[in-house]
Order: C-alpha cells, then structure tokens, then sequence
C-alpha cells in the first residue's frame, strides 16, 4: 500500500474513534457529502432531504422505491377537479411533547418557498397551491388547474413545529433552538464538517426505532470511508468507491446494497446571456455565447464519450443516458437514445455555427457530491480539447459550488456557462425534472427552480404545464414523453449516465437500497428482509 493512502485511511480511523465512542446501540454510519444546512427547508439536495427524513416527517411518506405511504396524513382524496382533501394523523407529537396539527402544515407549507439565501428551494412542490384548515386534523389544497400529482408534492416538504418555525432562521435549525419535528430521531449534536448525532424519538407515532442513537460522520475521502468500514469504525458508508466495488464483492465481511438510481448527471450551460462569463475567444476576447447555438450545443454532447465515462471513470458502475431518466420510469421516451461519440461530427458542426478555430471555456463542478464528479469533469474537458477548444476546469467544494451555479452572478444569476449537475426524480417520473430542470425560469409559479441555464422553449413549457393538470395516466404520459424528446433534441441539458447508487455494511448489517440515492438509519437492520 502507498505510505499516503496508509497515513490517509489511519488519520480517518482515529478521527472516527477520537470524536465518539459507541455502544452496541449504536449506528455509525460514514456519509461522502454532508447536509449544507439542517433546516429542512434550506436547500433540495439529496444530503438534506436525506437527512431531514430521520427529524421530519412529510404528510405522504415514499419507501425505498418511491412508492407512498401514509405519514402525518392518514388518507388523501381529490373532492373536485382542483381540490384534495387530507386526513391528517391524530395524536402525534412534536419531540418537546407539543400536538402536531392542521397549523403546523399551513405554516410550513408557507415557509418552505421563502427561505432566505436558498441555493435550490422547495418552491416547485409549493406554488400554486392554497392551503384551508377545515379542522385541526383536516386540510384541502386547491390548485387553479388539476394537479394529479399532489399526493407526490406532499411527500418533497418536510413539516416543522409552528411554534418554533415563527421567525426562526436557517441558523435556529443549524443550532438546534428550533429543531423539533415529528420523526424517528432527535437531533441532539451537530458539529459541521465532523459529526451529527441523532438520538432515539421512543414516542414516534410509527414505532420507537430499532437504533438508541445514530452518528453520521461526514468523510468525503473514498479511501478514508471505506477504511473506516473495513476497520470496524463504522457500520454502514454510502457512495462506495466504483473501482473497490468488485474487491468488497469478494470480501466476506463486508455486504454490498446497490439500485439502479433515478439520478442523472448531466451538464447545464448558460442559454440566456448574450456573452457568457466562462466562454472568450482563444486571444481572450469577449465573444457572443455560442451555447445560445443549437449546432454548438450538439457538438459538444457529441464530443463527449459515454462509454469511456461509463467503463474507466465510472468502473461500470454506471449506465450512460440519453434522457433524464432511465428505463422503466413514468414519462420516459423510448425514442431516445444516448448520442453517440463523433468528434469529426462535432468538429463539423462548430465549423457550420462559426466557431471552426475553437474558443476558450472553463468547465465547473463541484468535487465532493457525484461519484468521481471532478474525474468526470477533467474528462469531459480532455474530450472537448481534441474537438479543438482551450479548456479549463475548475472544481469546488459543493457547499461554494452549487451557491454560485444558483446565484453567485450580477444580480444574483446563475453565475458558470458550462457546468455539471445531478437530479433524482422527487416524483419517480418526468414531470418533476421537466419542471424543475427546464421549463423557462419563473419564481412566483415555482417553475425552474433549478433551471440555472436558463433554458427557455415556449412549447416545451406548455406540454409541461398540460401534463402537470392532466389527470389521465395515459394522456399525461404522452405528454411527458413527448416534452421529454423536445428537451433533449433541443439540447437544453446534456445527459452523461445514471447512477448506480451503491452502499456497504459490515457483516450482520442489512441496508434497504434507496432509488433516491437517500442514506437513512431507518433503513438499516441487523436481519434481512
């Protein structure tokens, strides 16, 4: 072993047993990315939704393979064309002992939108929408048009304590003044970038878990997590390194847990300014953005080679994309497929939009929250240097990261030109990423959230809206697939793979694998299924 990687995976073993000792009732658990924030509003990323699940419950909750089940609702039913009625579960409590009721979910309803300096907010599950109380137990949501899919909405936003939600800030969660929920743990310590310490809720209206306490240790390090498991620091880690999957297949200690994921990584690019600030000419100059050219935009999806992502980068721990999501999805084209690696192709098709000599282009990503994202990018960046662009990259943190890819610009704008993302379905099916990704950007209707190119396509954004109000299954389908296949032909993302979502567990140790790529305690036993 090189003497780096042994100092590397040694240092996270002792972190580990320096911070927290634990008892046989415990569960450690070593996470790649930790939350950016615990207030369950803050930001709509994976970590935090994850995270927020232990603390919160939502009114419909989803299992592993996002089907719904009842949480704080009991029942839901539509009682006209643009109005749904929900049965909300009586005598459940918040963790300081106060009943949890109809005003609780108003407010949180409310405040989930209007979170101050949100990188990506709940608004898309919230617009449109208007909440009655009809009793403390009984609420109806009406809609200006149907909304088949509220049952969905109701199980992204997670419903905090009223009576400490008035007026408390992301730093109130943070801090704990104002953390209490309704689920199967109490935060009890949270110390960023080393810890978060969840304990036992013994009055959970679902049952007191199986757990007394749960640790999450945040390591991004691959080596560094997979020591810790391997050493018997931790129990369960997720985002199990791709090239030590087939080694730990054979490794009888250790058992593997993975599912085809609902997440695509895929690339964003600044479609709406006229000059893009990480775009010049290769003297340096100023030039107009040629994203805002369709020929360009397929030029570089064809100079990019999925296969090679998919084999070296990804360990073939992955499957390449042609679309947002992959087989067996609600919406999905069958049209569709992956565009195939043609750099003389897309050398001929910048030479067609005038861009035959190339430009300069700095490519951003984050390096800390997709499986081996700045791999992917430092990839992707050779591959568009043999089409004859002066590349550069630039990676972060995601906690800078994905602040400037939302608003680190003038005015608060999208900030990179060309820049890498995922997105997991929050519905399991097409409408959510088609309005969340892009639809033309509209705030006050909660439509492209977090469309931070800013695509914009008027006939897209209709079959997007004519789906989400659609009622009928096969109709709605059509729809979306159809929506589906203008996106993609227009270029408006670009599609590399699916994730397979992969975790590892000490021998005795059973985790149920998530398609939403979640990492939850509740999901963990010590007997299989």
């Amino acid at each position: 072993m090189h003497l780096f990687l042994a100092l590397l995976l040694i240092a996270g073993t002792f972190l580990l047993r320096d911070n927290v000792s634990a008892s046989a009732a415990d569960l450690r658990i070593a996470i790649a990315s930790e939350p950016t924030s615990l207030d369950p509003h803050f930001h709509n990323l994976t970590p935090n939704n994850s995270m927020a699940s232990h603390i919160f419950d939502s009114l419909v909750i989803r299992d592993e393979r996002h089907r719904l089940k009842p949480g704080l609702a009991v029942s839901w039913k539509p009682i006209d064309k643009t109005t749904w009625e929900f049965k909300l579960r009586k005598n459940v409590k918040f963790h300081d002992g106060s009943p949890f009721t109809a005003d609780d979910v108003i407010f949180s309803f409310a405040r989930a939108p209007e979170v101050p300096n949100s990188p990506s907010s709940l608004a898309t599950f919230t617009k449109g929408k208007t909440f009655s109380k009809i009793d403390p137990h009984t609420i109806q949501i009406k809609t200006e048009h149907p909304h088949p899919l509220m049952p969905i909405d109701m199980s992204r936003v997670p419903i905090v304590s009223k009576k400490h939600g008035e007026g408390a800030k992301t730093e109130d969660y943070n801090s704990g003044k104002a953390m209490f929920g309704t689920g199967p743990f109490v935060m009890s310590e949270f110390v960023p970038g080393d810890r978060i310490i969840l304990t036992r809720n013994t009055d959970y209206w679902g049952g007191s878990p199986v757990w007394d306490r749960v640790i999450f240790k945040p390591i991004s390090s691959s080596p560094a997590r997979l020591s810790a498991l391997l050493a018997g620091d931790v129990d369960l880690i997720d985002n199990v390194p791709t090239a030590n999957i087939a080694g730990l297949k054979n490794n009888d200690r250790i058992e593997l847990f993975q599912i085809p994921s609902s997440r695509v990584i895929y690339f964003h690019m600044d479609q709406f300014r006229d000059s893009t600030p990480f775009i010049r000419s290769k003297s340096g100059d100023q030039i107009a953005n040629p994203l805002k050219k369709l020929k360009v935009r397929k030029a570089l999806s064809m100079a990019i080679d999925r296969d090679a992502i998919v084999s070296r980068i990804m360990e073939g721990v992955a499957v390449k994309a042609g679309q947002l999501l992959p087989k067996g999805f609600f919406g999905r084209s069958g049209k569709l497929k992956p565009v195939e690696f043609d750099p003389e192709g897309a050398k001929k098709l910048l030479a067609e939009a005038g861009y035959g000599d190339g430009f300069a282009l700095t490519l951003h990503g984050p390096n800390d929250r997709y499986i081996n994202d700045a791999k992917i990018v430092e990839a992707v960046a050779q591959m568009f240097t043999r089409i004859g662009l002066d590349v550069t990259v630039e990676t972060m943190t995601r906690s800078v990261y994905f602040r400037r890819a939302t608003r680190g610009g003038p005015g608060n704008l999208p900030e990179f030109s060309f820049f890498l993302v995922g997105w997991g379905s929050g519905t399991g099916e097409a409408s959510h990423t088609l309005k969340s990704l892009l639809h033309t950007y509209d705030k006050d209707r909660g439509f492209g959230a977090v469309n931070r190119g800013r695509y914009s396509n008027p006939e897209l954004d209709k079959l997007i809206q004519e789906a989400l109000s659609t009622v009928d299954e096969t109709k709605r389908e059509k729809l979306l697939e159809k929506a589906t296949e203008i996106a993609i032909e227009d270029v408006g993302l670009i599609p590399l793979h699916y994730q397979v979502n992969t975790w590892a567990a000490r021998k005795g140790f059973y985790y149920r694998a998530r398609i939403d790529n979640y990492t939850n305690a509740h999901s963990v036993s010590k007997t299989k299924d």
